[in-house]
């Protein structure tokens, strides 16, 4: 009797933006197939190669290696946007149709999730989380509610009155919030919408992702599976309530493909030299000062899907750790390495003062800047370019003292360097 494969996950340890993409890009070659398991088109993946970039929200990034591509059941897929980025990438030649299968048990973002989003962040006011307004909490709360609609739906024979009922409802929660949209908008959105769902439904495989998953694995073939966002993002581990609305952890990839626990094999922790944040919430490491201002503009810090400014700060170990913690990480990836090429000193959060008494656990609430104060290590910078290196012999020794300082504190391998963005600045050590 043959033996299942495991799979492996790669995932992000911050608050999302780490490079994922990239890395999927890269370790694809080594799989049978690749599968989004969570999270929706509020994640852009960027991808570099061959003088291209592309970004991906809702595709998994291994679509340029011609394996089986799969978006499991966790993810929630909005078919606009979907059709728009998948047309891009079949009419630059990638044959997507016989490539990429989506689970009939994905949920589908509804024209009315979308104003929803709006509607809720405006009510919120000052307290707004800084969503990325795509609709994906309303439609993760209709999941949980019991109210979704789903991509298996769009193959029954009553799909217009489930959408219908659906959409009543919102319209209904609208009015309420004194945002009943323009009838000739939501008109022209849902016709929008609708030719979409057809473009999805004639043009792709619909399948119970689940059984085919396992009857894959018992087959010998290999799976990697791409979360998104990141794990400080998380809705039940995360800078709770600034966090998305699915689990961004390993475990996300049990329930997000119906893959059982003890088939993961690798888990795969990616972050940046530094550290990001988009939106609102707590940031304990961010730097307001000019510091900060030249990371972001070295390390072009923007949103791949909003283009907004995303704040930085230094590396702090204390998430860092409590992430790969809750995600089992076995090797670790540390992307843009090569953005802090020219700083002569560079801290790292070792740990911090939380009313006055030190810890290197990560506490219950991080929200309260005034409370919880980083203590940093300094570190002596490398002042080399690092994009122009092809080997792990040719690191210049501050930062090879670097990475050990990060894998004492961390108690993981870094398994691999990358030194630019293009698929071919990755040096795996």
């Amino acid at each position: 009797m043959q033996k299942d494969m495991k799979v492996d996950v790669l995932l992000g340890l911050q608050w999302g933006d780490e490079g994922k993409g990239k890395v999927v890009d890269v370790l694809t070659p080594r799989y049978d197939m690749v599968a989004r398991f969570q999270g929706g088109p509020n994640a852009g993946h960027t991808l570099e190669f061959d003088g291209r970039k592309v970004v991906l929200r809702s595709i998994p990034s291994g679509v340029f290696q011609g394996n089986v591509n799969i978006i499991g059941n966790g993810v929630v897929l909005d078919p606009v946007l979907f059709a728009g980025e998948a047309k891009e990438l079949i009419n630059a030649g990638t044959d997507l149709s016989k490539i990429l299968k989506v689970s009939k048990k994905v949920h589908l973002i509804l024209p009315t999730h979308r104003l929803l989003d709006a509607a809720g962040e405006k009510a919120k006011g000052k307290d707004k989380i800084g969503t990325t307004g795509k609709g994906i909490g309303p439609t993760y709360t209709d999941k949980t509610s019991r109210n979704g609609i789903r991509v298996g739906d769009v193959l029954e024979a009553d799909f217009a009155e489930r959408f219908k009922k659906a959409t009543d409802r919102h319209l209904e929660q609208l009015a309420r919030l004194d945002s009943t949209p323009d009838p000739e908008n939501l008109k022209n959105l849902i016709d929008t919408w609708t030719e979409a769902v057809n473009f999805l439904r004639d043009n792709f495989d619909l399948i119970d992702s689940e059984h085919y998953i396992n009857k894959e694995l018992r087959q010998g073939k290999s799976m990697l599976c791409e979360g998104a966002q990141g794990t400080m993002l998380d809705v039940d581990f995360g800078s709770y309530p600034f966090v998305t609305s699915s689990n961004t952890i390993t475990a996300g990839a049990c329930s997000g493909l119906g893959i059982a626990p003890n088939k993961i094999g690798d888990v795969y922790g990616i972050f940046k030299a530094y550290c990001t944040r988009v939106g609102s919430g707590p940031f304990p490491t961010e730097l307001f000062d000019e510091t900060g201002a030249e990371i972001r503009r070295i390390g072009h810090e923007f949103g791949a899907v909003t283009g907004r400014e995303r704040r930085c700060g230094w590396i702090d170990l204390v998430a860092l750790r409590y992430a790969i913690m809750i995600n089992g990480v076995t090797k670790l990836i540390m992307m843009k390495s090569d953005v802090l090429d020219g700083f002569k000193t560079i801290k790292a959060c070792t740990a911090y003062k939380v009313d006055g008494v030190e810890t290197r656990d990560f506490p219950y609430s991080i929200d309260d800047a005034s409370r919880v104060i980083p203590v940093y290590k300094e570190i002596a910078g490398w002042n080399t370019d690092l994009t122009k290196v092809s080997s792990e012999a040719e690191f210049p020794q501050e930062f090879k003292d670097y990475i050990k300082f990060l894998e004492e504190e961390l108690e993981v391998p870094i398994a691999i360097v990358s030194v630019g963005p293009d698929r071919t600045q990755t040096i795996e050590r």
